[in-house]
């Protein structure tokens, strides 16, 4: 497994890889195709991200002292998000992830190229993470 740094300097080098925004929202749609089929009988209100304006499912497992994440969205852009969060994050100790400062979504410039409202979701689905992995430090 890569370690959390070359995970996130591999996601900055393949957003390099692309000139257009509209290039790198394809990249994320191509990210949400390929996330892991999420049981629909799971999609419950407890599992939803709250803030938002998509619906966002976020479950998790800790094994072995690892967060396995797995996540789905009824929004194909933030499906691709929480993709590239998951494939960033999952995997990873509650402390390696608390303690990160998820530094590698300004680098790619995701934030700001986002509608407010999706940016909003954004910070919400680190928001997230980061209190899952607080939990379980």
């Amino acid at each position: 497994m890569k370690t959390l740094q070359e995970a996130k300097a591999e996601v900055i080098e393949d957003f390099s890889m692309y000139d257009e925004w509209l290039d790198k929202y394809e990249y994320l749609i191509d990210l949400g195709k390929k996330l892991e089929t999420y049981p629909e009988g799971e999609k419950v209100d407890e599992k939803l991200i709250k803030g938002c304006q998509s619906r966002v499912w976020l479950d998790y497992e800790l094994r072995d002292g690892r967060l396995w994440f797995r996540a789905d969205s009824d929004a194909i852009i933030t499906k691709g998000i929480i993709s590239l969060l998951i494939s960033v994050y999952s995997g990873r100790t509650p402390a390696e992830i608390a303690a990160d400062d998820f530094s590698f979504i300004d680098e790619i410039g995701l934030k700001e190229n986002l509608s407010p409202t999706r940016s909003n979701g954004l910070v919400s689905m680190i928001a997230t993470i980061r209190a899952v992995a607080a939990e379980n430090c």
